[in-house]
């Protein structure tokens, strides 16, 4: 089915033109403003002076990371007639707008645990801990009669997915935080409305900034004259406001409460390789079918209650699994949110970098990562781990490319080797280690994923999809660049000052 194609005035690019000129319009209004009261410039400079300087006091005191501190203060500080009044919109309290409370009375009810710590004890006391934090801190049980299959490419997994959603007897759930209309969605679409006319019940949510410019404002409507119930999570308001950050980047696909997907792929043509953006795009995902698909379910319909609340979980339970092949590994589906209590993501990658031995492989399309992950990656690499990082070598942004760049050179002198995947945009997040632990998920690493948004992803426990992942990372580093420190040092002055200066304001990015 071929793409369709959008013109100039498309309803896309004319609502996006609406938002981004309604900001543009917030900005000049308060430029305007200062206009006005120029014969008050002195005495409004000067307030502006004391309230900038009470706001990073204030940040002084905060819980967050001390880097994301610095980035706020020094243009609070540089700029006090903007500094202030942009962290108040901006940059404030990260509390998200979501019922956290009673998403988390709904995990402990729904998610109850299926193993005791006696069941880690052949994996090691290292397991067990991680296991332990994800069951107590994160409420995501593990499993262990669950089928894990890896698919490294889009191509291989969209096969698969189609195949999946059209044996759905009961339900399908869908909540990705970007879907573009194209060859894939409408594909992908033929099914669901096929299956909503059959009975099957159909939901589908996608974040409101991820899809803003790709799909139309009033397209829950348009999902609803075919059957299909359809949110927006946070729809893109043209105004100013911290909670515009805090975005639902989940990527989960639930059928039936048996077969579940999960990984770095958006239901778009470049994840499966029918677009070209950005050279070959690389992505993956994994398929679960079994017991831990419960707790994808059960992720989904929290985040369903964001908009509907009081929805009864327990008619999406399914009533009888299918065998599956399974080894025995461990499975533990987790999920993270944005609120400052938690940090799961971020959490479970410190555990995995701080307890690999032999080996520790990462793959992520940004890495912005804080003080902390960076020491941890460093302190592994000089105690004589294999510490490996692969990220992009065309950038989707390039400013947020400079920014993963200027963080190779204090990597690199630590041992730590970097990889640049040349034949394009590699996509993929995932984490393996000493051939036991591995994650795969939509968790980047940087500021944004572990400390901003809704995300989700599995930790694997000597699973043979861990074997799958370490393979993958390997075979790909056959068409990477290694980066030498002498790569990263021979720039022009200029490109050094500059992503010395991106580096520093990182965690606003």
């Amino acid at each position: 089915m071929s793409q369709p194609v959008h013109s100039v005035l498309s309803p896309h690019r004319q609502r996006m033109a609406l938002i981004i000129a309604s900001i543009v319009a917030q900005f000049a209004l308060y430029v305007v403003v200062l206009v006005q009261f120029t014969q008050y410039f002195v005495y409004f400079y000067w307030i502006c002076v004391g309230v900038s300087l009470a706001v990073s006091l204030f940040i002084s005191t905060l819980t967050f990371k001390m880097a994301y501190k610095i980035a706020w203060i020094i243009p609070i500080l540089l700029v006090p007639l903007i500094g202030g009044v942009m962290y108040i919109i901006l940059g404030g309290s990260r509390k998200p707008h979501y019922r956290r409370a009673e998403t988390r009375r709904a995990m402990k009810h729904y998610l109850v645990p299926q193993l005791s710590t006696t069941d880690f004890l052949h994996y090691g006391a290292d397991a067990m801990q991680q296991a332990w934090y994800l069951e107590h801190a994160a409420l995501c049980p593990a499993y262990r009669n669950t089928e894990t299959t890896y698919y490294p490419t889009g191509a291989d997994f969209f096969p698969v997915f189609l195949r999946e959603l059209a044996q759905a007897k009961e339900y399908i759930f869908l909540e990705y935080f970007i879907i573009a209309e194209g060859s894939m969605w409408s594909d992908v679409l033929d099914i669901l409305t096929e299956k909503a006319a059959a009975g099957v019940e159909v939901r589908v949510i996608y974040d409101g900034v991820g899809s803003a410019p790709t799909l139309p404002s009033d397209y829950p409507q348009q999902l609803a004259q075919k059957g299909i119930r359809c949110q927006e999570f946070q729809p893109f308001r043209p105004l100013l406001s911290i909670h515009q950050n805090n975005r639902d980047h989940r990527k989960i696909c639930v059928i039936d409460g048996v077969t579940g997907f999960v990984g770095g792929l958006n239901l778009a043509d470049e994840y499966v390789d029918r677009k070209e953006r950005f050279g070959y795009w690389k992505d993956n995902a994994l398929r679960l079918r079994g017991e831990a698909v419960w707790s994808l379910a059960v992720f989904f319909l929290t985040m369903w209650n964001h908009q509907n609340p009081h929805t009864d979980f327990s008619p999406f339970r399914p009533k009888a699994l299918p065998p599956v092949n399974t080894t025995g590994g461990i499975v533990v589906p987790y999920a993270d949110t944005p609120d400052p209590a938690d940090t799961v993501g971020a959490d479970l990658h410190l555990q995995m970098i701080t307890k690999a031995k032999r080996y520790l492989y990462l793959t992520t399309p940004y890495l912005v990562i804080d003080e902390t992950i960076t020491a941890a990656l460093c302190t592994a690499a000089r105690s004589g781990v294999d510490v490996r990082i692969l990220t992009p070598h065309i950038p989707d942004k390039k400013v947020v490319f400079e920014v993963t760049r200027s963080n190779y050179p204090v990597l690199l002198e630590a041992g730590v080797r970097i990889y640049e995947f040349t034949p394009g945009f590699s996509h993929t997040k995932t984490v393996v280690a000493d051939d036991l632990y591995a994650s795969v998920g939509s968790c980047n690493l940087d500021y944004r994923s572990f400390y901003l948004q809704f995300e989700n992803g599995v930790w694997l426990c000597g699973d043979p999809a861990v074997f799958a992942v370490r393979d993958d990372f390997l075979l790909t580093l056959e068409v990477c660049q290694e980066i030498t420190l002498d790569d990263s040092r021979t720039l022009p002055l200029f490109q050094r000052l500059l992503r010395s200066i991106y580096r520093l304001f990182s965690p606003l990015f």
